[in-house]
């Protein structure tokens, strides 16, 4: 049978937070350290009070076991004791005799009052254990069923027979439990009292370093990507011997860094926004000039020689061209400065159907398909840049797929409660796909799109300004658009707020 894969146990989680780790680590310390002092002392304790034992054992000696022969006359062949006192003992006091490895008597002082004795029943595995002590005088631990824990002392008699004394364990055990006891509890509330005090303390001790992570992370939100850069909040000084004091001046000094940084480029990338708009501007009348001139050119009633004819046609066709090129870069100038565009309610739809319309005359040899709502779907903007960018998605999947592919437009709107009350437009196409090196930038400036995209069009890959200008108008009119694209199936995704009121 198929082994049953192992049910794998879930981690420990460690705190995340430095507070957390340093207030957990002074807790652990301290645990491992009071622990280390309490093991200590119980074990100090066991062995001066197991010492105390042996030395009361070796006190009473052997009177009791060796009276235990007797039957309690004086035992004066054995010890040298006519008191007639040899049984008095301490209560609990145990005594055993052995010859050989037999126990030929064995009892426990009931009271210390008198000779009061209560003959001990010792099971197979008691007269072992008592047969197994070394007759070395010293003491030994040793658990009888009978009994319980006792402290053991075996001596050897003078008729060749071992006599045993013992004593009871159970005032050492009980004092040692109870400072066990008592070093819990003490370990417990000093832990207690010592989490909540190393909180305090930490937190107290990190202040400065909370600080400067509020500011880490007020920065972090700061939008520095584009546009017109904020100053940026200080993190407080602290004291430079510190090290908390070294990080918060090094992030300042950071920060100051980054500020120049972003404030030089922000007046190069308004240089480079100015340049390309007066550039712009500029051209436009001499590129109209020369394309006038040579449909000026060709419509000369003389005869003209097909090579100048052919050349005229070129200039004709490369200043529209470049025309076209020039209107873009102007277009994307004026948005980039944030020029605000026209909020007039603009019937998408309509606009929609217009586009297809037009790429259908343009690109006959593609399939296009429209999934249209019942409902028309109005939003607020410029509806003739709201129209180009529908126009340069189409053209899009029209100059760079192969004839016979399938374009498919849809027009859909999600609801408030859901989206946010948004228009979602979507060119579908089932071509070969945009190469993976190019979608990270397939929207960025004078990006030309890659070859399987563009073969067997009969086209070339444009000016690399028309999904740039998509993004832009998209943006402008508070939208997305997004790219997913694989061999077979790519799909851009514009999401444009609905008309509101």
């Amino acid at each position: 049978m198929p082994s049953r894969p192992r049910r794998r146990l879930p981690r420990p989680r460690w705190p995340h937070t430095l507070r957390a780790r340093l207030t957990a680590g002074l807790v652990v310390l301290l645990a491992i350290s009071s622990a280390a002092v309490g093991v200590a002392a119980v074990v100090e304790l066991n062995g001066f009070l197991t010492g105390r034992l042996d030395q009361q054992l070796r006190e009473a000696g052997v009177r009791f076991p060796a009276s235990l022969e007797h039957g309690g006359t004086p035992p004066s062949d054995h010890d040298g004791d006519e008191d007639g006192d040899t049984r008095r003992q301490a209560a609990g006091t145990f005594g055993a005799r052995l010859v050989g490895d037999t126990v030929t008597n064995a009892a426990v002082v009931a009271s210390g009052s008198g000779t009061g004795t209560v003959t001990v029943r010792l099971g197979a595995r008691d007269r072992s254990r008592l047969a197994a002590l070394p007759a070395d005088g010293a003491g030994h631990s040793t658990d009888l069923s009978a009994l319980g824990d006792y402290r053991m002392m075996a001596t050897a008699g003078r008729d060749g027979d071992v006599l045993i004394t013992g004593l009871p364990m159970e005032p050492v055990e009980a004092a040692v439990h109870r400072l066990e006891l008592v070093a819990a509890v003490v370990l417990g509330a000093a832990l207690a009292v010592a989490g909540v005090a190393g909180a305090l303390w930490v937190r107290w001790s990190l202040r400065p370093l909370s600080s400067v992570a509020a500011t880490a992370t007020r920065v972090s939100e700061l939008p520095l990507s584009s546009g017109e850069v904020t100053p940026a909040p200080r993190a407080p000084e602290s004291d430079p011997r510190s090290e908390v004091g070294r990080v918060a001046g090094a992030f300042n000094a950071m920060l100051g860094h980054v500020e120049d940084a972003l404030t030089k480029r922000h007046a190069s990338e308004e240089r480079l926004r100015s340049f390309a708009a007066d550039a712009s501007h500029e051209l436009r009348t001499p590129v109209a000039s020369i394309r006038g001139h040579a449909e000026l050119a060709l419509l000369h009633p003389g005869p003209v020689p097909p090579e100048v004819a052919r050349a005229l046609e070129r200039i004709e066709a490369e200043a529209a061209r470049m025309g076209e090129v020039v209107d873009d870069l102007l277009l994307l100038a004026r948005l980039d400065a944030g020029r605000p565009l026209e909020r007039l309610p603009a019937d998408l739809t309509r606009l929609v159907l217009d586009a297809v319309t037009d790429a259908q005359a343009a690109g006959p040899g593609h399939r296009w398909t429209l999934e249209l709502p019942e409902e028309p779907v109005t939003v607020p903007g410029d509806t003739h840049r709201l129209h180009q960018m529908l126009a340069n998605l189409l053209a899009n999947a029209r100059l760079h797929t192969p004839v016979g592919t399938t374009v498919t437009v849809s027009l859909e709107t999600v609801p408030p409660g859901t989206g946010g009350g948004t228009a979602v437009l979507k060119v579908h196409d089932d071509g070969p796909g945009v190469a993976p090196d190019v979608r990270p930038k397939v929207f960025e400036r004078f990006t030309r799109a890659d070859r399987r995209r563009s073969e067997d069009t009969g086209h070339g890959t444009g000016t690399g300004l028309g999904l740039s200008i998509v993004a832009a108008v998209a943006e402008a009119h508070g939208g997305t658009v997004t790219l997913d694209s694989a061999p077979g199936s790519t799909t851009f995704t514009v999401r444009l707020p609905l008309r509101t009121g």
